[in-house]
């Protein structure tokens, strides 16, 4: 019993494996600028942003690769610690083919943008606007850039700049006076 489980789990390992050999293979179609990470069996591959949108079409439509799903978007603010200060992190998952990868671009502060993958696959649509919307990462030719959970107007009430919550430099209890705050009987005493 115990040998027949170890087969299953090495033929699960040689097929991530060459599943990994497979994406790595039609990305390199691309681009051989790329750096591969792998962290418990999962891959992550961070590729140059004037590639990503030809990177994203080859992996949704080769053979090989099939990621006909954006499972996620998201964005990671690296604020004085990467030359770049943002990366845009694509979730992908194949349905037919049972694999994931995760891609990565580096985004300037500066420029702050990233083209959109929604004309790939629609859902990243909804995970575009929301990265937009907590960090401020804006996607070029999106079709509905906009909020997804602030307010329109949810700008610092000194400058008018735009805040984004997610940002490592936004205020960790908020905006002074912008909602009320909970009771916090720890620190004021029982509330009556």
């Amino acid at each position: 019993m115990v040998i027949f489980n170890l087969r299953v789990n090495m033929s699960e390992y040689q097929n991530s494996i060459d599943n990994r050999e497979n994406i790595i293979n039609v990305i390199k179609i691309s681009t051989d600028d790329i750096s591969v990470y792998i962290h418990r069996e999962q891959t992550t591959v961070t590729v140059p942003l004037d590639k990503l949108v030809e990177i994203a079409k080859n992996l949704k439509t080769n053979d090989t690769t099939k990621f006909d799903m954006c499972v996620d978007t998201t964005a990671i603010d690296w604020l004085d610690k990467k030359e770049k200060r943002y990366e845009v992190v694509y979730f992908l998952y194949s349905l037919t083919l049972n694999h994931r990868v995760r891609i990565k671009v580096e985004i300037d502060e500066d420029k702050n943008e990233c083209p959109t993958l929604s004309n790939i696959w629609e859902s990243a649509n909804w995970y575009e606007r929301e990265t937009y919307d907590m960090y401020g990462i804006k996607f070029t030719d999106h079709p509905d850039m906009r909020r997804y959970y602030m307010p329109e107007d949810f700008n610092d009430p000194e400058t008018g700049e735009p805040l984004h919550p997610l940002r490592k430099d936004f205020p960790l209890m908020g905006i002074p006076d912008s909602l009320p705050l909970p009771a916090y009987p720890e620190k004021y005493g029982e509330v009556n």
